[in-house]
């Protein structure tokens, strides 16, 4: 019996050896107003996503995965710290995102994933879109990357010719006007191209992101690939256009899919897939205010910018063969849950020193348990709109389901839906259950006290013009 034991120990302390000397990879890529029904895995009949709808088969396919706030900035935040935005001010009801001139950036103070990855030897890269500050005191290289290549903010920034944009935007002979849009190309501190050639955007992100995973294939490694697009406006490669024989959306979302196929070749090639997990998924729901150049929520009800499920809940696989066991999770998970879960796998310590939100999920990527995160709170424009506890949800406040932009309605009574059963958030049965609103609004009520002490509204400013 001794021997047994001796063995199982000895058995431990290997496993245990070998995970710290051979950490895993993490890819994440991070789509911009994808929607819910926007890949083929996720039901759309006629976009084409093969290299997505392989991880699916291959990996872990999440139906109820939420991402911290409706619109970028925020979002963005979230996934990168385990924290609910509101907690370190970068979400406003004055400014939902950061603009060009904005002064601030995400608090130096918050931890990043490759923050929390560093002291285990981990090199991180970000490629794509930053959205988190674009002055060079809060640019990725300040939050513990070590590589950046990509556009500081929205590829609809810096532009005073968005109406003629508009005008013409569903014209496929027009859509290339990328010098309608000033946003630059930065690579770690310098700018590089200005406008940035939107048109190869997703080809050169893909093509540095192979070149990272090449060049650090011998070390452990983060890579957050944040794509530009789909945000309007749209663009793709001149080998894309008009592939789908669709729209110009499908093109741009094809694009992507063949974005995803080059990063898995290359963790195939290098030998790194057996010890690398890839997350795909979006900052938010589909910008429904463009029509044909914004996505689909599919089932769910509304989109970008509401808390509305087709604002928040987003599609998303996880895949790693060597490492996550495959099937479909109809359970709950967050970009929230990325920093504890990763920390877990790598052997990092999460902060102790400052309130977290996020549930490690390296339980349910490996062995397929029961997903810790059972609840969340839909936080919007620095204000509290709604609340799930296992399949209801409760609303307290709302935005306009189309222009977001509108004014926040507080809601005479609350609005409770049963997310099981009415995926869409058609009915309202707070009235047949008294009970569940009162529990739930009671949690409500002790988030509200929990999230008080918080950092100030780091949206809000804007530099000055002397």
């Amino acid at each position: 019996m001794k021997n047994w034991l001796l063995i199982l120990v000895c058995f431990w302390v290997f496993m245990l050896s070998a995970q710290s000397e051979n950490p895993p990879n993490f890819v994440v890529v991070f789509c911009d107003d994808l929607g819910y029904g926007d890949i083929g895995s996720f039901g759309h009949p006629l976009i084409q996503t093969p290299n997505i709808d392989r991880m699916a088969v291959e990996g872990q396919k999440w139906t109820q995965f939420y991402v911290a706030d409706p619109v970028c900035t925020p979002s963005r935040a979230g996934l990168l710290t385990g924290r609910y935005p509101i907690r370190n001010g970068m979400t406003s009801s004055k400014r939902h995102v950061f603009f060009p001139d904005s002064p601030n950036g995400l608090p130096l103070e918050e931890l990043t994933i490759a923050e929390i990855l560093k002291p285990q030897g981990y090199t991180s890269a970000v490629i794509g879109k930053w959205h988190l500050g674009h002055l060079p005191k809060f640019l990725p290289g300040q939050q513990g990357f070590d590589y950046y290549y990509g556009i500081p903010y929205s590829n609809d920034m810096d532009s005073d010719k968005w109406e003629e944009y508009l005008k013409q935007s569903e014209d496929p002979d027009y859509f290339s006007k990328t010098e309608f849009f000033n946003v630059p190309l930065i690579e770690n501190a310098d700018i590089i191209e200005r406008p940035a050639d939107q048109t190869t955007i997703t080809k050169r992100y893909t093509e540095k992101a192979v070149q990272f995973i090449e060049k650090n294939k011998s070390q452990p490694f983060f890579l957050y690939l944040a794509h530009s697009m789909p945000h309007i406006p749209l663009f793709v490669s001149e080998e894309f256009r008009g592939r789908s024989k669709s729209s110009l959306y499908v093109d741009v979302i094809e694009e992507i899919d063949w974005s995803v196929g080059e990063v898995l070749n290359a963790l195939e090639k290098n030998n790194l897939d057996q010890n690398t997990i890839v997350v795909f998924t979006s900052d938010n729901g589909p910008w429904l205010l463009f029509k044909t150049h914004g996505g689909s929520a599919g089932p769910l009800r509304a989109g970008k910018g509401t808390t509305f499920e087709g604002g928040q809940r987003v599609p998303t696989v996880i895949w790693g063969p060597g490492i996550v066991t495959s099937g479909v999770i109809d359970q709950m998970g967050a970009t929230l849950d990325l920093l504890p879960t990763f920390a877990n796998l790598a052997g990092a310590e999460v902060p102790s020193d400052r309130k977290m939100d996020g549930y490690d999920l390296s339980l349910v990527l490996t062995k397929k348990t029961a997903s810790p995160r059972k609840d969340f709170y839909y936080w919007a424009f620095a204000e509290l709109h709604a609340y799930r506890n296992q399949k209801y949800k409760i609303h307290i406040k709302q935005r306009e389901a189309i222009n977001y932009g509108g004014p926040t309605i507080v809601l005479e009574r609350p609005e409770l839906y049963d997310l099981n059963a009415d995926i869409s958030e058609k009915y309202n049965i707070a009235e047949t259950f008294p009970d569940v609103v009162s529990d739930l609004m009671g949690n409500l009520e002790l988030h509200l006290k929990d999230v008080q002490d918080r950092i100030p509204d780091q949206l809000a400013g804007r530099m000055s013009k002397e």
